[in-house]
């Protein structure tokens, strides 16, 4: 397992999630002082895989400016579009991204991503649904194949809903010029959403990269009174953290990379304080049984995603 770090919660100061610090700096530019703080504290604890998109307010342009002081080729960068940020960073905006996933959008965006080239190794379309059509969008994909052609890239999707399986499945079908246009599969992977577990061994066996999100499940794993259905889950975390001598963050984190093995796990954290939390996940390794217990917990997709609705933007 290596860990990776995700930069939506440095780009914007509201993100999908029920436990997050708030800045200790509301104005912007100390936003982006704390981001940037963060990201050259994920380098010196030996991260070398940040994921960042356009949709993520001003993370893909602080992680631009942030590779300027690096002359470190180990580094490696994602990114995506489809998404734009909108929110204008005010805390009371009811919508705060936009997706579109047209050629038009597509030509944009890369235009701006390009410039992380030569950190840039994966290209993605972020939150690929069935909904949009953009596995169905030849102009679109045979763009893709383009960039993937001529900068060398490796070309992905995130996904995102109770359908995560699906849109996989129909993603490996996309070939153009014989060959399967997609490389990377980013997706929802935790004690709760477990249903990569299906399809993991195919992605493995086809060589492709699978990088997990939201391995915290938007902290629901954390104790909550809002969510007394988890307890037990919750009990069980806490004395697993105890054994370890960890938080249940990095417990969460090392049932992801060890349930799937190779992959790249993504820290979500908003502070290096958070951050140094979760790199405890490479002091231990849980047992068979301990993994287990924890997958037990699983619960249907369905419901992990309405409950994931849920949640409000803070």
């Amino acid at each position: 397992m290596q860990l990776g770090l995700g930069t939506a919660a440095l780009g914007r100061p509201q993100y999908i999630n029920l436990r997050q610090e708030k800045p200790k700096g509301q104005d912007l530019e100390t936003f982006k002082e704390q981001g940037f703080a963060v990201l050259e504290n994920a380098y010196n604890l030996g991260i070398r895989y940040f994921d960042t998109a356009p949709g993520y307010g001003l993370a893909e342009q602080l992680v631009l400016e942030w590779l300027r002081t690096k002359n470190d080729p180990n580094i490696q960068i994602a990114t995506k579009w489809g998404y734009t940020y909108v929110a204008n960073f005010d805390a009371n905006a009811t919508i705060h991204e936009i997706k579109e996933h047209t050629l038009k959008k597509l030509r944009e965006q890369w235009e701006v991503s390009k410039a992380l080239i030569p950190h840039l190794r994966v290209y993605q379309i972020h939150s690929a649904t069935l909904e949009s059509g953009v596995l169905d969008n030849k102009a679109v994909l045979d763009h893709l194949a383009f960039i993937k052609q001529e900068y060398l890239l490796e070309i992905g999707i995130t996904v995102t809903g109770a359908n995560q399986l699906a849109i996989i499945k129909k993603a490996l079908d996309v070939a153009i010029g014989g060959k399967q246009l997609f490389d990377a599969f980013q997706v929802t992977y935790n004690m709760l959403d477990q249903s990569l577990d299906e399809i993991s061994g195919e992605l493995v066996r086809l060589e492709k990269k699978i990088i997990i999100k939201e391995a915290l499940a938007n902290g629901r794993v954390f104790r909550n009174k809002g969510y007394k259905h988890y307890d037990s889950l919750y009990d069980k975390l806490e004395r697993l953290a105890n054994k370890y001598g960890v938080g249940t963050d990095a417990i969460a984190l090392q049932f992801c990379g060890q349930r799937i093995p190779k992959s790249i796990v993504l820290s979500g954290a908003s502070s290096s304080k958070q951050l140094k939390q979760n790199l405890k996940f490479n002091t231990f390794r849980l047992t068979e049984d301990e993994l287990q217990e924890l997958a037990a917990f699983k619960i249907d997709p369905n419901a992990y995603w309405e409950e994931r609705k849920q949640l409000k933007w803070n």
